[in-house]
């Protein structure tokens, strides 16, 4: 099921970045059309932008070390995300908004409130006895179990892709639009196309619909996607085939030499 039909630009007169961009400027209206689109594109064209734009003016949830409506790197995306106009099959604020560089941040917002679980429980163990100690230490060791069973022990335990996929495993749960801004960074290949398995599973049972910023040719190969292109101040809809990132991949792995006889 797709929730987001389309986007397009309210007339505005604001000016500075990101309205600047051409690629703001000429933006039309982009519809989704598949369950899956992923935005591609060199760095700085804008495809990042233009998703942490949409997570703004939806009002997703964010994981990382801030909510979207507070982080201060965000703000150029939020007076963007006023702008837009979207249209909706369904509308929903359920699912997230991911950058793979605030997965740091998340961990360490996870940790900080397992502390302060156990920070509270010495805290009320000190002021309270009896049945009343018994009631309240047993909502805060409730909460901390919920957050234990959800997303583990300790994510730094694992390796760094290891704990990006328990995090899906974890956040992956119920209907919405999912986010993504190059979750490939920390997945090696193999964990790339779990990462696909995880995301068909979700369309196919949770009626969930992805926008993904990437750079990865393994994650655009995911059937029947949406690969929109941002090159050259515009954005057009290319054929897997035909996308820069596969062409490239595939010619150098077919003749490496010939690429790096030239470093």
């Amino acid at each position: 099921m797709n929730f987001l039909s389309s986007i397009s630009l309210k007339e505005h007169e604001e000016g500075g970045f990101p309205f600047d961009l051409p690629l703001i400027q000429e933006l039309g209206e982009l519809k989704f059309q598949n369950q899956v689109s992923f935005f591609i594109g060199e760095n700085g064209s804008g495809k990042s932008t233009l998703l942490e734009a949409l997570a703004a003016g939806i009002g997703l949830p964010a994981i990382g070390s801030n909510d979207v409506s507070e982080d201060p790197s965000l703000g150029p995306a939020r007076r963007l995300g006023r702008k837009i106009r979207f249209r909706w099959k369904n509308k929903t604020r359920k699912g997230f908004f991911l950058r793979a560089e605030d997965f740091f941040g998340f961990t360490k917002r996870l940790n900080q409130l397992q502390q302060d679980f156990e920070s509270d429980i010495s805290e009320i163990e000190g002021e309270l006895e009896g049945y009343g100690l018994q009631l309240a230490k047993g909502a805060i060791m409730g909460q901390k179990q919920a957050l234990t069973d959800r997303y583990g022990e300790d994510l730094d335990e694992n390796s760094h892709g290891e704990s990006f996929l328990k995090l899906f495993q974890a956040r992956f749960t119920q209907p919405g639009i999912y986010l993504l801004d190059e979750p490939e960074a920390p997945l090696s290949p193999q964990r790339q196309l779990a990462l696909i398995s995880m995301i068909k599973e979700m369309c196919e049972n949770k009626q969930a619909q992805f926008i993904i910023a990437t750079h990865s040719p393994i994650l655009m190969a995911y059937p029947g996607a949406s690969i929109f292109e941002f090159k050259d101040g515009q954005i057009s809809e290319v054929p897997y085939d035909e996308t820069e990132h596969v062409v490239l991949t595939r010619n150098f792995l077919n003749n490496p030499d010939l690429y790096l006889r030239h470093l």
